[in-house]
């Protein structure tokens, strides 16, 4: 007889979130100065910069300005140059934010058992997370594994690897402090992106909306020596693959970095896979409470890979932007950080300032988490909120664009630089609705408020 695909009792608890944001921001105007210093007038490149203006997102948080000395060569960064930078810059992010996660678990140094990493923005051995391991300071033996290829889901991935790991030391009855790591450094591949804009005259739209950021969470197996309260209780997860959709969303290999890749079928693909990863993550997690069955019921921490991505999530599960408040917010103010953002949102989520903006105004118990990854993989999980605990403090939301597409697909003729407030991507079927609960009550006057919030000059 086959095993019920359920979850029980885990005892898997995040007890520790920390992210760390490198210290500059950028606003549109950066982007620009390097498109018209670098490169001549052309219909793409005026098309792309015109959409940087639209992206919803108001400052793209980065390891340095449009002048930093990476960006403002005679030709793009090399690999080994952008190693570098992720390397200064980019590791020490990394070690902060672990540290911040791990004072707030209470646990010690020594008591971290694995390391699991992520990374799309570098590639080197030892990877990064030995140097993070050594920032910290850690003397004892870790079990690491740094997961490649996976993109914006990378952090749930992390924690999904890292909830099979502990539950291995669980059968085996020792304990399981495990940290998990995201870090990426986009903004030096800036360059790269307009020199394909140049050459190839497409519509790349990854410079106008990835940013960087480290991020880490400790999960803990509830054996052995006592912790911090739970910040999160795991109650179970799912991941799956969507067929044949390996052209739409990845990151390419180039002597100049890599490439960003992101088809406007995007947004309609991963908002048709939301409603049946959502069933069958429901029917994995027994005992939940009866009031927690539709998608509106939860509170959501979706990684905001960009606005339409957002607001194709809200159509498809009848829920408002409030329900993915925390996930706006990081958006507007971080930008896409790619795998180490989804950890920044399920922190931000436990403020005080986003309890203020819930549906109702009621807080959930129960959160969703879920990101996209190339392939298209998407990773679910299912959280369980401790509200005595939290993390660091008006959400606004971006007008919808037809702008989260990178480049041009034979025969596109939409103008990707309009902006239409209520638009959906060209050419793809509208994801079929699920109605909205009464939490979403007062959706209207929200959005508009964020939206009058702003500046679209």
């Amino acid at each position: 007889m086959a095993t019920p695909n359920t979850f029980g009792e885990l005892d898997l608890s995040i007890v520790g979130i920390g992210a760390q944001y490198p210290p500059y921001s950028l606003g549109a105007g950066e982007l620009e100065k390097l498109g018209t210093k670098y490169y001549p007038e052309s219909a793409a490149m005026k098309k792309v910069l015109g959409i940087n203006q639209y992206t919803g997102i108001d400052t793209r948080s980065s390891v340095g300005m449009a002048d930093h000395p990476i960006v403002n060569k005679p030709q793009a960064p090399t690999i080994a140059e952008l190693h570098e930078i992720f390397m200064s810059d980019g590791v020490p992010l990394a070690v902060e934010a672990a540290r911040k996660a791990i004072a707030e678990a209470r646990v010690d140094i020594s008591q971290i058992t694995h390391i699991v990493a992520t990374t799309c923005t570098d590639s080197a051995n030892p990877g990064f997370d030995h140097y993070v391991a050594k920032g910290l300071g850690i003397a004892q033996p870790v079990e690491k594994v740094l997961l490649h290829g996976v993109g914006c889901s990378g952090g749930l991935a992390t924690l999904r690897t890292a909830a099979n790991l502990a539950l291995g030391h669980s059968f085996r009855r020792r304990q399981a402090r495990i940290l998990c790591v995201a870090l990426e450094v986009s903004t030096t591949l800036a360059r790269s992106e307009l020199d394909s804009i140049n050459e190839l005259q497409e519509t790349r739209i990854g410079a106008c909306l990835f940013s960087d950021c480290a991020s880490a969470v400790v999960l803990s197996n509830g054996i052995g020596e006592p912790t911090g309260e739970p910040v999160y209780q795991l109650l179970g997860w799912e991941h799956k693959t969507i067929p044949d959709t390996e052209p739409d969303l990845g990151f390419d290999v180039h002597p100049a970095g890599w490439k960003v890749v992101l088809t406007p079928r995007v947004p309609s693909l991963t908002a048709k896979v939301l409603a049946p990863s959502f069933s069958q993550l429901l029917e994995g997690v027994p005992g939940l409470p009866a009031e927690y069955r539709q998608a509106a019921d939860f509170d959501w921490a979706m990684h905001p890979g960009g606005a339409t991505i957002l607001s194709g999530a809200e159509r498809a599960m009848g829920i408002s932007p409030e329900h993915m408040r925390a996930s706006y917010d990081t958006y507007i103010n971080h930008g896409n950080s790619s795998s180490a953002t989804i950890f920044s949102v399920m922190d931000r989520l436990r403020s005080k300032e986003m309890d203020a903006l819930a549906p109702g105004g009621r807080v959930r118990d129960f959160v969703v988490g879920c990101a996209f990854g190339p392939g298209i993989t998407v990773e679910m999980c299912m959280l369980k909120r401790n509200l005595g605990v939290r993390g660091m403090g008006g959400l606004q939301t971006p007008p919808e664009t037809d702008s989260e597409a990178s480049r041009s697909e034979t025969g596109e003729d939409q103008d990707w630089a309009s902006v239409d407030l209520k638009g959906s991507v060209p050419d793809t079927p509208e994801p079929e609705v699920v109605p909205a609960s009464a939490a979403t009550t007062g959706n209207e006057d929200f959005v508009a408020e964020a939206i009058a919030n702003l500046d679209l000059d």
